[in-house]
C-alpha cells in the first residue's frame, strides 16, 4: 500500500490546478461572514453538523472562534493515517486539513503531536470527518479550530495508505483541495471558488440586512412589519 499525492496530472481534474483557487484577499473578504449566513445562501455546501467544534474555550469565549482557509485534502482509511503524516510535509500556511475518514470514530486519526505540528506550520484549523484524541490539548487553542465527528483515545495502528490533494467526501459534500472551507461555533460550510466568487457580495448584503433588522427591533417596530408579514 502506498500513500498517492493528486495532482492535475495524475487526476485529469482541476483538483491541482491552482491557478483558479481563491487568492489570499479573496479568502480574507469572507472573514466577517458567519456560517449561517453562508449556508443561508449556499445551502448545498453545509458540511453535516455532526462533524461539531471539538475546540473547548472559557465559557463566553467560543464565539470568536472562527476557522477559514484552503482545503488540504486527505483520505484515510481508519485504523491508517498515513496521509495524515504525509500532511504535515505539505501544510501551507493558512490551510485548513480536511480529513474524510469513511465517518469511523473508532480510531482517531490525529491528536495532540500531529495537530501541534500543523498548528505550528501556520494551519488554520483541523476538519476531521472521523475522531480525534487528545482534546484536553488539540481543543484547547483559540488560533487553530478543531472539528470532528468524534473524539476517541484509541489511535491508528498503521501509517501506510490513504491519499492527498484528491477530492473527498466529508459530512456528506464533495471536497476538492483548495475550495474555500469557513467555520465557526454553529458549523462549517465548503465553497469552490466559483462560488466563493459569485455569493461574496451578496453574503455582505446579507448581514446588513440582518444588521437593519436588528435596529428596527431595537427602534420599537412590530416584528411583523420587520419582516414583513
Amino acid at each position: 500500500m502506498a500513500i498517492t499525492v493528486h495532482s492535475e496530472e495524475t487526476t485529469g481534474t482541476q483538483t491541482q490546478n491552482t491557478g483558479n483557487w481563491l487568492s489570499n484577499a479573496e479568502i480574507a473578504a469572507w472573514a466577517d461572514i458567519p456560517v449561517s449566513v453562508a449556508v443561508d445562501l449556499i445551502p448545498e455546501g453545509q458540511i453535516d453538523p455532526a462533524l461539531a467544534l471539538r475546540t473547548r474555550l472559557p465559557a463566553g469565549q467560543e464565539a470568536r472562534l472562527s476557522l477559514r482557509g484552503r482545503a488540504l485534502t486527505v483520505q484515510c482509511n481508519p485504523p491508517d493515517f498515513g496521509a495524515v503524516v504525509l500532511a504535515l510535509d505539505q501544510v501551507q500556511a493558512g490551510d485548513v486539513v480536511v480529513v474524510a475518514a469513511q465517518a469511523r470514530t473508532d480510531f482517531a486519526m490525529i491528536g495532540e503531536i500531529l495537530g501541534g505540528h500543523l498548528r505550528a506550520k501556520g494551519c488554520a484549523g483541523l476538519v476531521v470527518d472521523g475522531a480525534v484524541r487528545d482534546i484536553d490539548q488539540l481543543g484547547s487553542w483559540p488560533d487553530f479550530p478543531v472539528f470532528a465527528r468524534g473524539i476517541n483515545p484509541r489511535g491508528p495502528t498503521s501509517a501506510a495508505g490513504g491519499a492527498l490533494f484528491g477530492g473527498i467526501d466529508v459530512g456528506g459534500c464533495p471536497v476538492n483541495a483548495g475550495d474555500l472551507i469557513l467555520g465557526d461555533a454553529d458549523g462549517l460550510i465548503v465553497l469552490d471558488a466559483d462560488l466563493a466568487r459569485a455569493h461574496l457580495d451578496a453574503a455582505k448584503a446579507k448581514i446588513g440586512l440582518e444588521q437593519r433588522w436588528i435596529a428596527a427591533l431595537a427602534s420599537g417596530k412590530a416584528a411583523g412589519d420587520v419582516f414583513g408579514l
